[in-house]
């Protein structure tokens, strides 16, 4: 029985964690099963080396994709860069109307065609070649669409109001010379105190200044302050009506920081505009016109308005053909004082010719 038991094959099957295991042993294997054993397990010790080391490198097709997606992006952001930049320059460097006009003849060639009796190389060259410049061509005609909305908000703010700040001058009236006087340190001083808030001052002589050029004069304040602070402070400033018209900061032009005096859109003839200021040249884009004054900073002792009123009444009878030429001969001269020595020079000279024909007659 042992000996049937030894010669036969024992096979056996049993679960090994739910998994059925089957063994096959030979009670005398083979020789050659001992050295194909050490093979086998050579092999098996190879395999087992082999697939416990690191995983290889993935193949390049991934690399390459991110590569590719990294460039694009970077060509994209440096596009949109070099767009934005070309955009600022344009916007800094040259008008509306400028750029419209250089980029007039590019934006044409985007539309390049050719006849039907072209080649078909010459077709898809064309095909190629529009393709090419319709991107940049739509970007110049989006960005003139978008500048030319943004324009025209700025010239809202940045203009005066209107192009004809004044109504127009009575035909009897064609003669008379406008008189435009400025409001803060020319007329009146303001400033701010934390115990008392804000104060108003009166220049010293400022209604009689008023009430007497009104005689020859039309007179426009011409302010660059909120009409919210002009109008109340000339109510109670000229309570005789002696100042026809009022400008305040919405009439002046919005320039390189500053709000300055424009007397082209007076609707006015500029040959007979006086602007008295004691910020003339400095807030005037007109300084031919220009009647500078010392700024008044509340001295007790000033008498600059009066002391202007003879020479704004010589102008006013006299009637010079073209106002800029006589201020131009006071350039760098307090005019007020230039002129009373003109005038005693004057009356000296004239007193001297009478004498000297009277000797004659004699």
């Amino acid at each position: 029985m042992l000996r049937i038991l030894r010669s036969r094959p024992l096979t056996n099957s049993f679960s090994f964690y739910g998994r059925p295991f089957s063994s096959n042993i030979s009670a005398n294997p083979p020789k050659e099963a001992i050295i194909s054993s050490s093979s086998s397990s050579s092999s098996s010790s190879s395999e087992s080396l082999i697939n416990d080391q690191a995983p290889s490198a993935p193949p390049s097709e991934p690399v390459a994709k991110k590569s590719s997606s990294a460039f694009l992006k970077f060509a994209i952001f440096g596009t949109l860069a070099g767009a934005t930049a070309a955009a600022g320059y344009a916007s800094y460097a040259y008008t509306l109307d400028e750029v419209d006009e250089k980029t007039k003849a590019f934006r044409t060639s985007a539309k390049y065609t050719v006849g039907d009796n072209a080649s078909s190389l010459d077709k898809f060259q064309a095909l190629l070649y529009s393709a090419a410049m319709t991107v940049p061509a739509k970007a110049i005609e989006l960005y003139l669409d978008l500048r030319r909305p943004i324009e025209e908000q700025i010239r809202g703010f940045a203009e005066p109001s209107s192009e004809k700040l004044l109504p127009d001058l009575h035909p009897l009236e064609q003669h008379i010379f406008t008189l435009v006087l400025d409001l803060n340190e020319t007329l009146l001083y303001s400033d701010w105190k934390r115990e008392r808030g804000w104060r108003t001052f009166k220049r010293p002589g400022v209604d009689a200044f008023l009430e007497h050029l009104a005689q020859f004069y039309e007179i426009v304040v011409y302010s660059d302050q909120q009409s919210m602070y002009v109008d109340p402070v000339l109510e109670r400033l000229d309570q005789k009506g002696c100042i026809r018209y009022r400008l305040s900061r919405t009439a002046t032009r919005y320039q390189d920081g500053k709000h300055y005096r424009d007397l082209s859109k007076l609707n006015r003839d500029p040959s007979k505009i006086l602007y008295v200021s004691g910020h003339a040249i400095e807030s005037c884009l007109q300084p031919e016109n220009c009647v500078p004054i010392k700024p008044w900073k509340v001295e007790a002792d000033d008498t600059v308005l009066l002391d202007l009123i003879p020479f704004l009444e010589y102008v006013a009878r006299h009637r010079p053909a073209d106002i800029r030429p006589v201020l131009a001969s006071y350039q760098g001269r307090d005019i007020a004082t230039e002129f009373i020595a003109r005038s005693k020079d004057h009356q000296r000279r004239m007193l001297e010719q009478r004498q000297h024909g009277r000797f004659w007659q004699r």
